[in-house]
């Protein structure tokens, strides 16, 4: 019987439909196991092989914990929503509903291919009304929440409003406004619109006017993620900064709470550390420096207030409100230049700018201790969101603004005497003050809060903790997404319960007025008052862990019940690159929903495993100047030449099939090749996987043509999950090949049937055990790499054996189901098992047989080894002498000689002495 890989995959894949093998219920008798991918996009490029390493990763480990005796839910849909989606649908001319449902019948029809265990009956799509009908009443809930910083978890804003009518705000500082006091009889006295503006800056979504990236070719704002180097990351498209009415989420009054769940779970030191850094906790003061000639005053934030008699000059942020209006007429047009082109320039690129660039406003504050006149500047690398948009710069201790005065000859005041040498700053908290008044002679870091007192008692400053994240942007101008359930009363934000507020249906749609988003072009929209942006990609991707849990509930999100049982994510596989995005917005709203007890748990994902990147392997074509002629690589630099890409799929190796490259695109019909022995041979370079460099592989091609049960192994033979590695269309023959090994301990293509049922030999089942013992500690470990070739070894060896006992080869096709689960399956029923392999017993692992019992010895004479013997551990020295008298091969080197003596050293060597 042969292995005829395509008819078997297809039909199994078909019966585990029809039976529904991968359903899931909610059966609380189980232990559970959640394991789930980073929720696609189905993009209208469909799959190449690099995208499926991560679900190939989950599904092996899903379906061998479930082999292990755990529920095991493993679901899969799509986000459906954001920009990706919209901007895609432009470009093709169609609507979004159109293409989305396209794109995911394709990305289905690939998943399917390759014979993944997700429980198709959850799936759902962020675009559909019956979903987002949650995430808009989730939005609502933070809506109508606040922060209560004295509990430290979120509140009903029913409750504050109730405070302040008994006692103001003495007991809730404003986090939107730091500044505002009033008492509960000024509660009582505000009109309803006054109270709803107080409100709003409490709520943990919240609506502001905010500095945002506006991209007029996408007609959308787009978060800090999504530009890079003042473009759009889709489509490369010019960003600017534009003030745009906008809905936020208030996740900076979760930083403290999203920096301690990060010892609580199971992430990469690596991606702790970007989180950490992108919250950016810090220590120190805002302090206010007058400026002069005005009325103005100037409150910078900074962790180093024993520093302040080394301020040479203030630096803001180029947006900061105050530059309007400290710049005098002398300098307004070289400040409003470079007002402009900071415009154009991302917060990403800001920060990792090297080159130095600022302007001096042509105003100075006033030095809040000496009096002195210390000028005022604007420059890229302060930036107006990260604690109040001003520094006060001191050269001698801060290496950016060391250079900064170097480069603009500002005089650098010297506070540190010696450890200064003016090559450098020299950030040291050790040295003692001088230069410094009333700091003289103190150490640095105990001048700290010396002069942190000295700021409150003056009333010039205070004690502050701060962070560099930002309150999220939670609002895009543009169709495609979900409409925020408000409508605008009077100025009022009024929430709308009547849910889901469906997105309207519109043939064609474009920027709205004024930056608006195209709803604002529907006037059945806009006669209601309703909100016209709609929320960000991320909306949908916040939550959506948890409707797996419960896809059907038209009553909750999730039932509670379920929200208990199913808990957090166990398992949780996906890119590095949703790391400050994706990855804390979905804890900053697990957080929210479990202060406001609708679940049971404060973190989503318990483990985080993040996937490398399959790297394309180019090939390249040569072709001599000005000419249709193609060069072989080894003959090319004979020539004056152009290197093209060329498609990988119509190369084998590296050797070009020059046939399929004349009727690969019309331009090269009729070229001529210069071959070398009789071969058109390409160069190649690892490159991005990517469309435009004809370095894609569509993994239908190679399950096709291998197999799926080959595809999956060969992605993890390629090397460690987490690591990037170029992927290689040639080595997959070699685990194809591997595969048809194992069939043959099963069949033979003339005797037909090979297992017997006889019982295991010791040594069968010494090869057995070790196998599960390293498979099961690799597939643990995530090390899928080595596991596949543990399996290799494990055929190897029972094919040396000639091993054919059934009890041998289903245990072998139970550790294999994980990878190969088609295969696993039909020799499964081939040999007569009752039930599905999948829901068969993993195997135990018996330590007893991996204890060894002897010792592959070598038997040297006069210190030469000539052969080897397998010894018991236990062998007496009479014993050895035995064996060695027995022994032909050591009898022929003896030849006939007697030996004087045999050194015997157990456990190491044997040594006859003739």
């Amino acid at each position: 019987m042969e292995y005829n890989f395509r008819d078997i995959e297809k039909k199994w894949q078909r019966t585990w439909t029809e039976i529904g093998a991968y359903r899931v219920s909610n059966d609380f008798s189980k232990p559970k196991y959640y394991v789930l991918d980073m929720f696609p996009y189905p993009s209208g490029a469909g799959l190449h092989v690099g995208h499926p390493l991560g679900y190939i990763a989950s599904d092996i480990y899903a379906r061998y914990k479930r082999l292990k005796g755990f529920n095991v839910l493993h679901p899969m849909g799509y986000d459906a929503f954001g920009l990706p989606a919209e901007q895609y649908a432009l470009e093709t001319g169609q609507h979004p509903a159109v293409t989305t449902e396209a794109n995911i019948r394709s990305f289905r029809e690939q998943l399917d291919n390759i014979g993944f265990s997700f429980d198709w009956s959850r799936e759902f799509r962020t675009s559909q009304p019956d979903y987002y009908k949650w995430t808009q009443w989730i939005f609502l809930e933070l809506f109508n929440s606040y922060f209560d910083r004295k509990a430290g978890k979120a509140r009903p804003i029913a409750g504050l409003e109730v405070a302040f009518s008994m006692e103001g705000n003495e007991g809730a500082p404003c986090p939107g406004n730091e500044s505002l006091r009033f008492t509960s009889a000024d509660w009582a006295g505000y009109s309803a619109r006054e109270r709803a503006d107080i409100l709003m800056q409490y709520r943990l979504a919240y609506c502001g006017y905010g500095e945002v990236n506006w991209c007029e070719a996408l007609g959308t704002v787009l978060a800090n993620d999504e530009v890079i180097n003042g473009l759009s990351e889709r489509g490369g498209y010019p960003v600017v900064k534009k003030k745009l009415r906008q809905w936020y989420l208030r996740i900076t009054e979760y930083a403290d709470r999203l920096l301690e769940g990060l010892e609580r779970i199971q992430f990469s030191e690596a991606m702790k550390e970007m989180q950490t850094n992108w919250i950016g906790k810090s220590f120190g003061a805002n302090l206010f420096f007058n400026v002069a000639g005005s009325t103005d005053r100037l409150e910078v934030y900074t962790t180093r207030p024993d520093t302040i008699f080394g301020v040479d000059f203030l630096v803001l942020a180029p947006e900061h409100e105050l530059v309007g209006r400290i710049v005098p007429a002398d300098h307004q047009a070289a400040v409003s230049a470079y007002v402009d082109y900071v415009n154009s320039r991302s917060e990403r690129e800001r920060m990792a700018e090297k080159k130095i660039t600022g302007c001096f406003t042509g105003a100075y504050a006033v030095h809040p201790f000496t009096g002195a006149r210390v000028p005022i500047w604007i420059s890229e690398y302060v930036l107006a969101g990260y604690g109040t948009g001003a520094i006060m710069a001191v050269p001698c201790g801060d290496e950016r603004d060391f250079r900064f005065a170097q480069h603009f000859n500002i005089p650098i005041t010297n506070i540190i005497g010696d450890a200064y040498t003016g090559e450098a700053a020299n950030p040291t908290k050790d040295e003692v003050l001088s230069n410094s008044d009333f700091l003289n002679g103190t150490v640095m870091r105990d001048a700290i809060g010396v002069v942190i007192e000295r700021f409150e008692a003056m009333g010039i400053g205070r004690r502050k903790v701060n962070y560099k994240m930002r309150d999220a942007a939670f609002s895009r101008q543009r169709y495609w997404g979900e409409p925020f359930p408000i409508q605008w009363i009077d100025g009022v934000a009024t929430p709308l319960h009547d849910l889901p507020l469906e997105l309207p249906f519109v043939e064609k749609y474009g920027p709205g007025p004024e930056g608006e988003g195209p709803l604002a072009n529907v006037p059945a929209w806009t006669a209601r008052h309703l909100e016209t942006n709609t929320m960000p990609g991320y909306a949908g991707s916040s939550w959506y862990f948890l409707r797996y849990m419960d896809p059907h509930n038209a009553a909750a999100f999730c039932d509670r019940r379920l929200s208990d049982y199913w808990n957090q994510v166990d398992l949780y596989i996906g890119g590095t690159e949703h790391a400050v995005g994706h990855l804390l917005y979905s804890r900053m709203w697990t957080k929210a929903l479990f202060d406001l007890e609708y679940i049971g748990f404060d973190e989503p994902f318990k483990r985080l495993v993040n996937q490398g990147m399959i790297q394309g392997s180019s090939r390249f074509v040569y072709r001599v100047r000005g000419t249709n002629r193609y060069v072989s690589l080894g003959l090319k630099d004979a020539y004056e030449t152009d290197a093209l890409h060329v498609d990988v799929n119509i190369v084998d190796g590296i050797e070009l099939d020059t046939g399929a490259f004349r009727r690969w695109r019309p331009e090269y019909a009729d070229a001529e090749f210069i071959l070398e022995d009789g071969k058109y041979l390409c160069g190649s370079e690892v490159e991005k996987m990517s469309k435009s460099k004809f370095n894609t592989v569509n993994p239908n091609a190679l399950v096709e043509r291998y197999g799926a049960d080959t595809y999956r192994m060969y992605e993890m033979f390629l090397g460690p999950v987490e690591q990037s590695k170029p992927w290689d269309t040639k080595g997959i023959e070699g685990v194809h090949r591997f595969l048809r090994k194992l069939w043959r301990l099963f069949y033979d293509e003339t005797k037909g049937a090979l297992w017997t049922s006889g019982a295991a030999t010791p040594e069968e089942l010494k090869v057995l055990h070790k196998a599960i013992k390293k498979i099961e500690e690799d597939t643990e470990r995530f090390s899928f790499n080595t596991a596949v070739s543990a399996f290799m070894i494990l055929t190897s060896e029972l094919s040396d054996l000639d091993c054919h006992k059934k009890d041998v080869l289903s245990q072998t096709l139970i550790l294999l189901t994980p990878y190969a689960p088609h295969v696993a399956e039909e020799l499964w029923h081939q040999l007569g098992m009752p039930g599905s392999i999948l829901d068969a017993a993993y195997p135990v692992l018996n330590p007893a047989y991996l204890v060894e019992s002897s010792k592959l010895y070598p038997i040297a004479i006069n210190g030469k080894t000539r052969t080897e013997l397998d010894i018991a551990l236990d062998a007496s020295q009479a014993d050895i002498e035995a064996l060695i008298r027995s022994n032909e091969v050591v009898q022929k080197w003896l030849d006939g000689k007697p030996y004087k003596k045999v050194v015997y050293v157990p456990g190491r060597m044997i040594n006859v002495v003739v």
